[in-house]
């Protein structure tokens, strides 16, 4: 691999010299922040070229993360559906338990190089606190991670590991009290001192350089998937299946495919508790354009072009906002982006775990049951690759509190599986 950027990544060449996937995008940053988000940019150019870097990540991947990630058959619940196979790409086996410490190694080896002593940022459901504390203890750089109240609470596994990790764990106790807000805090935080720290943004979001920074560091689950999918089945899946909060994790699948225009690909967003309650946080499906944290995108927002309060049972997708390049593929129509529930969510979450063995995380479980629908709708001879993007470790606790099994399952277990449990992911309930 020559440089960080594979030939099959960015179809449209983009973004462009000013961080613009056509309108989406840019950098809106304090004065103080132009100058900082310039060098940032400038050394990420210089190292996405660099071989002595591009070898010290990969390195780090095969031997630290994992890599690379297996695709799994998911063979029961292909079964159970009766439609199209669906294959998992194992994500949630990564170190650390999900697809961000694929960003989080990359940026860490950025800001070591750049001389930093610190790297801060925002986490959701704990998942991106926990790689980027764990890249920062790998390479002996400090870290601040901020994290709404509400999640705090919500995820107590994963900050007890930020903890342990020895990162500083900061509670946002300011607005809704999660993500959002966690991204606000952290923001002024940086701002404090831009010179001896870097604000390790946790998805394709923010300004340039981060939305194509993360994108490239993450573009590694695509090329993989693409390799292991023509090696399982012989060719290209039909379609690929990811969630969407900010989008990393989608884009880090869906680059690699972006050129293939017989593959279908489709974006999962959360609708809470259904898109009519207005508790939900699907920015593309229900947003305007709009400017958050930096840059321009749909946003989910009032009439004044302020930030709506958003929910999600995911905290990793609670975010009122969403990646510029998800933005401009929603526009040119490359990319399908659809809803799930958090019925849904919850549903496939037993599903998975009962049928796979593989307990995922509450935001890979929008992905698993769209995909189960998806499933449905293409029929038996078509090929469905979901990006398993976490592992469900840190939701447990609170779907088995919230959520109990006897309110997700039917009364009998069929001798072939769950296919009435499955038969109605769809969502009558919210």
């Amino acid at each position: 691999m020559q440089n960080l950027v594979t030939k099959t990544i960015n179809t449209e060449n983009l973004p462009d010299k000013n961080g613009f996937f056509g309108e989406y995008g840019g950098s809106f940053v304090p004065e103080v922040l132009e100058k900082v988000m310039k060098e940032v940019g400038e050394a990420y150019d210089k190292i996405a070229n660099d071989p002595s870097f591009i070898k010290e990540l990969k390195e780090l991947n095969e031997t630290y993360t994992g890599r690379p990630s297996p695709v799994y058959h998911a063979k029961r619940l292909s079964e159970a559906v009766g439609g199209a196979e669906i294959y998992l790409k194992r994500e949630d086996l990564n170190h650390t338990g999900a697809h961000k410490i694929n960003h989080c190694l990359g940026e860490v080896l950025l800001a070591k190089r750049m001389g930093k002593k610190k790297v801060i940022a925002e986490t959701g459901a704990g998942q991106h606190g926990v790689a980027l504390a764990t890249a920062a203890a790998l390479l002996g750089l400090e870290c601040d991670i901020y994290m709404g109240e509400v999640d705090v609470k919500k995820e107590a596994p994963n900050v007890a590991r930020m903890k342990v990790l020895g990162a500083k764990v900061v509670s946002v106790t300011t607005g809704t009290r999660t993500l959002k807000d966690a991204v606000d805090e952290a923001f002024k935080a940086y701002l404090e001192d831009p010179v001896n720290q870097i604000y390790c943004i946790g998805s394709v979001v923010g300004p340039d350089p981060f939305p194509r920074m993360v994108r490239d560091f993450q573009s590694i689950i695509g090329v993989e998937a693409k390799e292991q999918m023509q090696k399982l089945t012989g060719r290209l899946p039909d379609a690929l299946v990811a969630c969407v909060g900010g989008g990393s994790n989608a884009m880090g699948l869906f680059s690699a495919f972006l050129d293939d225009k017989d593959v279908k690909i489709y974006g999962v967003e959360p609708a809470g508790k259904g898109l009519e309650t207005g508790k939900h946080a699907a920015s593309i499906s229900k947003g305007t354009k709009g400017m958050i944290h930096g840059f321009k995108c749909y946003v989910l927002q009032n009439d004044k072009g302020e930030p709506l309060p958003v929910y999600s049972i995911a905290s990793g997708l609670d975010y009122p906002g969403v990646g510029p390049q998800h933005c401009f593929l929603h526009d040119i129509k490359r990319v399908d982006y659809k809803t799930a529930t958090d019925r849904e969510a919850v549903e496939a979450f037993y599903a998975l775990s009962r049928m796979e063995g593989i307990i995922p995380a509450l935001e890979s479980s929008h992905a698993v049951a769209y995909a189960v629908k998806l499933a449905k709708e293409l029929g038996k001879g078509k090929n469905i690759l979901v990006n398993l993007s976490g592992r469900g470790d840190k939701d447990i606790d609170f779907v088995m509190e919230h959520y109990p099994l006897e309110e997700y399952e039917p009364e009998e277990t069929l001798k072939d599986g769950y296919d009435e449990f499955l038969s109605h992911i769809g969502g009558e309930k919210n």
